[in-house]
């Protein structure tokens, strides 16, 4: 890829690009001071939290510390390359634009990814998850489960600073992605000569695929519609079509607008994007600590009873034959089928029977902080086990006939059994919207230099810049309400890029190229760090 990206036009209309100093706004001088109040008060507060999760739980030894330290580093390191790489995008459009002075366009859209990150859901978290290999899954704790981890993260950062350094507006959801994969693939040519590791989730690679596939088409297309309606709209305005003369900023209203979608697209960004590191914290968590994080302790007894039923019943609708299989016998059905995805005639019967055991099991103990350590990663495994198995039955229309009420009572049941899996604590939420919203102030230049004057050809116009955030902004957050990993790079440049086009403003091609090259090699080069790295670590822990 070349680094030598090509110089803005000098075409009448980008001369006045040549003018405008607002990218080049020097930082005030009370942002470190603020910077380094707002981390050492976040590192506190989540020592805190930390501290009391732990209270409970013997103590960790030094290396477990060291471990857990240095992995949670790397991830928040991760999040952190991903708030200036990816971040940059959303404050472009209102640097060159005029919208905001640098400065406050960059602290504002930090703000912004920090309260889309404590909003989150956990969906998209746990949907990245869901394309690791089920094994790995299972026994994170593992030195296998470390080199996973430490394997995709690190292949993760190492192509993210590349291309940031490079200045090419790459994709940090694809980039995790590929890591995710390598790791499979190379767990898969590792362990299946003994039958003892799964492939890739196909299902899951092509729903996450046709997101990041799709969403940039529709950020050029819409992006390019949009701007034809506001060109139709506000055809008298003949300012909002031109570049900005020096720094001066757009009329009130579309300033208004710009800043609105400038902060819609950093808080959908924090969201979506803030998720991913988040899942795989918890991946950590669960393998260092399992007692402390393997399974929701904010859950109480009233909710437990609940289970309870919810499981007599479900277990009585699935097992129409009324075949009850042993924990064992029931676990390794499971297993095979979700590693293999051939169903046999015990799949639903050993779903049936670890339903019901689960239940028992779970009623039990009374409350979760009761379960001793060696049974709360069996239990965990087990919910996992359930609830892919219920996802991959229902997917395949392989669950037995059931009637509206019965069909409910299962429902209710998965939907609780995810209660137990798929939960975020507020520290890990908190760590991740800091080390997002951090990443976003310090590194953006780069990248917004690339967005703002390299991918058309004449400077960005209050018109092109509206409607590509406008568009952004509403791709990203539909995309997480539906749970599916979007990157705002390619959504936000096609964008961009559309509204050029539109404006038959023209492409820089050498740009456009340099920056396709990089979303196309960055699947094959994140697979093979990452399953190289896998591969490497495997050999220390094993």
């Amino acid at each position: 890829m070349n680094s030598n990206l090509p110089p803005v036009s000098d075409s009448p209309l980008a001369s006045s690009q040549a003018k405008s100093t607002n990218v080049h706004v020097p930082t005030p001088k009370f942002f470190m001071p603020v910077f380094l109040t707002i981390i050492i008060a976040t590192l506190i507060y989540i020592g805190f939290q930390v501290s009391a999760d732990l209270a409970h739980v013997p103590a960790l030894s030094l290396y477990s510390v060291i471990l857990l330290s240095t992995a949670l580093f790397i991830a928040l390191g991760f999040e952190f390359v991903n708030g200036f790489h990816d971040t940059a995008n959303a404050v472009a459009t209102v640097i060159y634009t005029n919208a905001l002075p640098a400065p406050v366009a960059v602290m504002w859209a930090g703000f912004c990814n920090f309260l889309g990150v404590m909003v989150a859901s956990g969906a998209v978290a746990y949907g990245i998850i869901a394309l690791l290999p089920v094994e790995l899954i299972m026994n994170v704790g593992s030195g296998a489960g470390f080199a996973m981890v430490f394997a995709m993260l690190i292949a993760a950062i190492l192509w993210n600073l590349g291309t940031w350094f490079l200045g090419i507006p790459a994709s940090s959801s694809h980039t995790l992605i590929g890591s995710i994969l390598g790791v499979g693939i190379m767990n898969y040519i590792l362990n299946s000569s003994n039958g003892g590791a799964s492939g890739i989730d196909m299902d899951q690679v092509i729903k996450v695929g046709k997101a990041l596939l799709f969403s940039p088409l529709i950020g050029f297309a819409f992006a390019a519609i949009v701007f034809l309606l506001v060109k139709t709209v506000f055809k008298r305005q003949l300012e909002l079509f031109q570049p900005p003369e020096g720094n001066k900023p757009p009329p009130p209203l579309i300033r208004a607008i710009l800043i609105f979608t400038c902060t819609g697209v950093s808080f959908a960004h924090g969201s979506n994007d803030g998720q991913k590191g988040m899942g795989l914290i918890m991946l950590i968590l669960i393998g260092l600590v399992p007692l402390a994080y393997s399974l929701n302790k904010n859950l109480d007894a009233k909710h437990l009873q609940s289970f309870e039923q919810l499981s007599v019943q479900t277990a009585t609708v699935l097992n129409v034959n009324q075949n009850e299989l042993s924990d064992e016998k029931a676990r390794a059905v499971l297993t095979k089928y979700i590693q293999t995805k051939e169903q046999t005639p015990e799949v639903v019967p050993a779903l049936a029977s670890m339903t019901a055991h689960l239940g028992e099991r779970v009623a039990n103990y009374g409350d979760l902080k009761a379960i001793p350590e060696a049974a709360v990663s069996e239990i965990r495994n087990d919910m996992y086990l359930s609830t892919t198995t219920f996802k991959r039955l229902d997917k395949a229309q392989a669950l037995p006939g059931m009637n509206q009420d019965q069909a409910k009572v299962v429902k209710e049941y998965r939907s609780n059994l995810d209660s137990f899996l798929q939960y975020i604590p507020n520290w890990v939420k908190v760590a991740v919207a800091l080390a997002l919203g951090l990443g976003t102030m310090v590194g953006w230049k780069r990248i917004v230099v690339t967005v703002g004057e390299r991918i058309g050809k004449n400077h960005m116009t209050y018109g092109q810049g509206m409607s590509a955030e406008l568009v952004a902004m509403s791709t990203i957050a539909a995309a997480d309400g539906l749970g599916m990993p979007v990157s705002t790079t390619h959504v936000l440049n096609s964008a961009v890029a559309g509204t050029m086009v539109a404006n038959k403003s023209g492409l820089n091609f050498a740009t456009v190229k340099t920056i396709l090259s990089a979303w196309i090699f960055t699947l094959p080069a994140t697979i093979a760090i990452s399953g190289g790295l896998y591969w490497l670590f495997l050999q220390f822990v094993s």
